[in-house]
């Protein structure tokens, strides 16, 4: 479970567990409404009834009991469930009622009057709520709605970021097609070479099959690389969620070269490494690191496209630094940042290209921080640019 994820938790149980403690109830529940109906969600309470609510259904209908309570929109105190003799027949009455409960009180979440959630008390006697309870626990309904939306606002402004960070990495990809079949045509061709050697071996008389099974172990070897390119491709290019795992910066920063070592060499640039040995190991998602590592690339290789007089070279460094954990640098000789475009280089729609978009920094440095780090540039003298950020270590 992701952090987003756990911190949502929390806020859910806490506010189930101060309502349950509070209004004097056995057990506190909340499910979210969904297309297809109520989703049980969290449960707080009683160990013996919070295990019991494992066999209560997970999601109820909309025509369900429960359903039409929450259709009423408004709060419903059942003084003693068991009375409701017409209603025993709905699945989540009867599993409440073999569970042990008696009393209940449900409270439909509402915003802008649609129907967002249902959270409900439940005690195992008959021992109505007070006024002075339902009322405290209407304020907690109030409150779970605020919560709630607040979760789907974080939840649509991550799809988003994603949805960006993912439109960035094709279109950058984009720009690397010429270098990239390049690239795949190497081991291609190479594999084509080495089996139309091994067909010559093979019809010599006799056959030379020492050489043919040279000549396919060879075939088997290029096509292990290109496999792996394709692979190197796809990672970048396919739409998948964020993950969080241990990650090699080093063998990271390595694929991100090969993969744009073509393009640097078709603009007559020079491309050098500097990559200290046993890294501290990072935790993150590859991927968005690997994308952040290719815009900086790109952005350098391309700012030195036009360069006329003088070098043209890239250079790419990682050292372990205290406390931070990893640094990684990417120096150009390009032309260089005017000193009014430092302060705005990372703000969204910002772009010093005439047919940029200004999302591809802004989006390194939401990356960059989601994993807890800091991305940053600087001008360099003579000329060039320097952009860092760090990592903590694992």
């Amino acid at each position: 479970m992701g952090g987003k994820a756990v911190a949502q938790c929390v806020r859910r149980h806490s506010l189930l567990d101060s309502a349950t403690c509070l209004c004097r109830a056995d057990i506190g529940g909340l499910r979210l409404s969904e297309e297809s109906g109520h989703r049980q969600v969290a449960v707080r309470g009683d160990p013996l009834l919070v295990s019991e609510a494992r066999s209560f259904p997970a999601l109820v209908e909309k025509e369900s009991f429960l359903g039409r309570l929450a259709a009423s929109r408004l709060p419903t105190h059942i003084p003693d469930y068991t009375a409701l003799e017409g209603d025993r027949r709905d699945d989540l009455l009867i599993a409440w009622v073999n569970a042990g409960l008696r009393t209940g009180l449900v409270v439909p979440l509402l915003k802008d009057n649609e129907i967002v959630g249902i959270i409900s008390l439940g005690r195992k006697q008959v021992q109505p709520f007070t006024d002075k309870q339902i009322s405290l626990f209407r304020d907690f309904a109030a409150q779970a709605t605020i919560a709630l939306e607040s979760t789907r606002r974080e939840r649509q402004y991550r799809e988003m970021q994603s949805e960006l960070a993912h439109a960035n990495r094709v279109a950058t990809m984009g720009q690397l097609t010429a270098s990239i079949t390049h690239e795949m045509k190497q081991p291609i061709g190479a594999a084509v070479a080495f089996a139309q050697g091994a067909l010559r071996f093979l019809a010599r008389r006799p056959p030379e099959l020492e050489e043919v099974r040279e000549g396919l172990e060879a075939i088997v070897e290029t096509g292990h690389r290109a496999g792996e390119i394709v692979d190197r491709l796809g990672s970048l290019i396919k739409k998948a969620p964020p993950r969080k795992e241990v990650v090699d910066l080093n063998a990271a920063i390595l694929e991100v070269t090969a993969l744009t070592g073509s393009e640097a060499a078709k603009t007559g640039v020079t491309m050098g490494t500097q990559l200290a040995p046993q890294l501290p190991r990072v935790q993150g998602d590859r991927v968005q690191l690997q994308q952040v590592m290719l815009n900086l690339v790109v952005n350098a290789i391309q700012s030195m496209s036009s360069v006329e007089d003088g070098n043209r070279e890239l250079h790419i460094s990682a050292v372990s630094i205290e406390p931070e954990g990893v640094c990684v640098a990417v120096r150009d000789t390009g032309h260089g940042l005017r000193p009014e475009s430092l302060p705005r280089l990372f703000e969204p729609f910002y772009t010093t290209k005439p047919d940029g978009m200004g999302m591809g920094l802004s989006i390194c440095r939401s990356i960059i921080e989601a994993h807890g780090g800091r991305l940053w540039a600087a001008r360099c003298e003579p000329r060039g640019a320097l952009f860092q950020f760090t990592i903590p270590a694992d």
